[in-house]
């Protein structure tokens, strides 16, 4: 029982750090260009995550030629493309909207795996999906904001937010069709790694070095570390040895606290209003989120005694 519980707080843990990115990813966005951003994070990252794997002696998998497409496209999707999306959405969207957004992920990768593998989504699925899409619905079609002069960018960020989440689904995916197992720990390096020769491209072409150093880029430049360090390396540290004291449904219920700290991070730290609007969407997110592990759980027929 008390190695359950540890599971859940390091899973918990894990899950703030990211609710954290959406706050962060606003800071990063007013003071650097999003590719930038997203390749100085890598370029943080990965050397910490080679040096974890020399600790543990750790190799690096070998990978026939469509299994390495494979993880260049998830690293292109689920590295760089969720990184850039976000950032990019950040700079038009409110915090608080983006973290309902990012709540959906659950629903969103268990409609795609459905969809994309074939699998015959359940009556639980079905109802997770349409809860989280009511959800975030109800945070981002607003009809004031519609008419308003902010409404189409609000609108825009927002899409951009979700076309973040589509970006990570689309990771998850991806790793599911890998036919060569690969540790979590080698496969957090080779995004890393991928990740920044993607964006360092781009990157060049928005010429990051002729940005003034100012307070904007200072921050930027600080939340970029913090996101490099804290939901990046400490995030993967805490989830899988969360993640390996509990289920894989259990810890698919901790996913539920990334809109619930967003949301409270908004208001407390950016001082962000949070509307009716905004506290239904949390609620519909959550009610997904809720639905679609319970019915893994009974899927799994550990319910009761879980």
């Amino acid at each position: 029982m008390n190695t359950r519980y540890t599971g859940y707080v390091y899973c918990a843990l894990a899950m703030v750090g990211v609710g954290t990115t959406v706050i962060v990813s606003k800071t990063i966005a007013g003071g650097l260009p999003p590719f930038s951003a997203t390749a100085l994070r890598f370029a943080i990252a990965f050397p910490v995550f080679v040096a974890m794997m020399r600790v543990q002696t750790m190799r690096w998998p070998k990978l026939d030629t469509r299994d390495t497409l494979l993880v260049i496209a998830q690293a292109g999707a689920g590295s760089v493309g969720y990184t850039v999306c976000l950032i990019g959405g950040m700079r038009l969207a409110s915090a608080a909207d983006a973290g309902v957004i990012a709540g959906t992920l659950p629903a969103v990768s268990a409609g795609f795996a459905a969809l994309a593998l074939g699998e015959r989504p359940s009556r639980t699925l079905i109802g997770a999906i349409a809860l989280a899409t009511l959800g975030v619905l109800a945070c981002t079609v607003r009809i004031e904001d519609v008419s308003a002069p902010r409404g189409a960018h609000s609108l825009l960020g927002n899409a951009l937010v979700f076309a973040a989440i589509v970006c990570e689904a689309l990771f998850i995916l991806l790793n599911r069709k890998l036919r060569t197992p690969v540790a979590a720990l080698p496969l957090s390096a080779l995004m890393s790694g991928i990740g920044f020769v993607v964006a360092i491209v781009p990157a060049c072409f928005e010429q990051p070095w002729r940005i003034p150093f100012d307070a904007n880029l200072v921050g930027a430049l600080a939340g970029v570390v913090y996101y490099a360090l804290v939901p990046t390396v400490l995030g993967f540290v805490l989830w899988y040895a969360g993640a390996s004291r509990i289920s894989g449904a259990e810890a698919g219920l901790v996913t539920a606290l990334v809109p619930v700290s967003t949301l409270a991070l908004a208001a407390g730290l950016l001082h962000e209003p949070i509307s009716h609007a905004q506290m239904i969407g949390v609620a519909c997110v959550l009610a997904a989120v809720l639905l679609a592990t319970f019915g893994r759980l009974r899927s799994a027929g550990i319910g009761a005694n879980a």
